[in-house]
């Protein structure tokens, strides 16, 4: 009896008034202009993994090389992810298991396996991306060494890894705040930079490759916006964060879980491609090399002043933070899905960890290594693509809500344009001459 007073007598927490709030919205209770609020999380928390450091480093070379245009690929790769995000955010709520543990329960051991060996070499990608976009952004500005700046980066995510503790929504509040950050701060770049937005408008709208070289720079943008661990993570996110009751509470979590996923990763389609346009205009004429992102920032102080550049280091800073929190959550939901039971966060952390600071230990180019990573989290891509492509199709797993023909063809395009992609990659890294695209 004391602890039900103690408990009635202490203040809601911020996770149990957004449960609340999300109830009071599904049972009709609650209406108005703000009724989406209680349900944005999980695509914002998600959205990380398409503004991570390894955006940075695929859009600062494709701006400071091919100028706008390539700015159609980020826009195609915000498409798909868009697509694809909806598609696992749909799977954890009419299921309510999320996409490892349904291929867990469905999928023979070999390629269950298979599926695990390789979303864990993405995961180890997306680390590497994730801890030196961090760790460079701290070495700059702080003048520390490399190695010092993963270890602070690496400090402070287990420390916001710690809000999990206290419920889902802190960890979403501190995520959003770091998104804004990064928000604020390309704003900011394209106010400072001069840019030619005719050039802008028309390249967003007209595919065209210049050559071989940008074949892989678009690879690796496609790698670094549709992310392995981001279709994981978000069928996890959503599978127990508001449970429906009815088939209309179901339908009305879907629509707004839509909602969230197109708001969310608009704006971080718009900040990749604020990337894209803010490198174009600042160093496409007269600083086309410009390849690192160290070289960037240091481009950028005399070019446009101490302010652009610090305002760009904060974004990569708030951009490796986050994205390596939300990384360390998908690899934990990753593993845990695949092998039923559960990892301690040190342990997952130091699995997907060490290969980082290995890299930076044998002093290994950090932007180049930024780049190689998103081509492997391109080729990993397929498969876990593939698999909810699978499950969201089949009515056995989804009843009345699998996918619709149209939904379904559209899907399927979308993943065989991002094989495509993947395929002459393969073929060019092998020397293999891709008739139409010039050397």
């Amino acid at each position: 009896m004391d602890d039900r007073v103690h408990k009635a007598a202490r203040p809601a927490t911020r996770t149990e008034r957004t449960t609340l709030a999300v109830r009071e919205v599904l049972e009709g209770r609650r209406r108005g202009a703000l009724m989406l609020l209680p349900f944005a999380g999980p695509a914002v928390v998600v959205s990380v993994a398409y503004m991570d450091p390894g955006n940075f480093a695929t859009n600062i070379q494709a701006g400071a090389k091919y100028g706008y245009t390539l700015l159609w690929v980020v826009l195609l790769a915000n498409l798909v992810a868009m697509l694809f995000q909806a598609l696992s955010a749909k799977l954890g709520i009419v299921t309510g298991r999320n996409l490892a543990e349904l291929c867990r329960e469905r999928f023979s051991k070999p390629v269950l396996l298979m599926m695990w060996g390789v979303s864990e070499i993405a995961a180890m990608a997306t680390d590497l991306a994730e801890f030196l976009g961090g760790a460079i952004g701290l070495s700059l500005l702080f003048h520390m060494p490399l190695l010092v700046g993963m270890v602070v980066t690496a400090v402070v995510t287990y420390g916001l890894l710690l809000f999990e503790s206290a419920g889902f929504r802190p960890l979403e509040l501190a995520i959003g705040a770091l998104v804004g950050i990064i928000g604020l701060s390309y704003l900011a770049e394209l106010f400072i930079t001069p840019i030619a937005w005719p050039s802008v408008f028309v390249h967003t709208f007209s595919p065209q490759l210049p050559d071989a070289n940008a074949l892989t720079i678009s690879v690796g943008i496609v790698g670094a916006t549709v992310m392995p661990h981001a279709l994981f993570l978000h069928s996890g996110l959503t599978q127990r964060r508001a449970p429906a009751r009815t088939e209309r509470e179901r339908a009305t979590l879907l629509k707004f879980s839509n909602i969230e996923v197109v708001i969310a990763l608009t704006i971080a389609g718009l900040i990749n491609m604020a990337m894209v346009i803010m490198a174009a205009g600042a160093f496409h004429h007269g600083y086309p090399e410009v390849a690192e992102i160290e070289t960037a920032y240091h481009t950028l102080a005399p070019l446009l002043g101490i302010g652009a550049a610090g305002i760009f280091l904060l974004s990569l800073i708030a951009s490796g933070i986050s994205s390596s929190v939300v990384g360390t959550m998908a690899g934990q939901m990753i593993m845990q899905g695949f092998v039923g039971f559960r990892i301690p966060l040190w342990l997952r952390r130091a699995v997907t960890m060490v290969p980082s600071f290995v890299v930076v230990a044998l002093g290994v180019n950090a932007t180049q290594a930024l780049v190689l990573s998103q081509v492997v989290l391109s080729l990993a891509l397929p498969l876990p693509m593939a698999a909810l492509l699978w499950f969201t199709c089949r009515k056995d797993v989804m009843g009345t809500y699998k996918n619709r023909a149209f939904v379904a063809v559209i899907s399927t395009l979308a993943a065989f344009v991002v094989l495509s992609f993947n395929v002459v990659l393969i073929l060019q890294t092998f020397g293999v001459e891709i008739p139409g695209l010039p050397g």
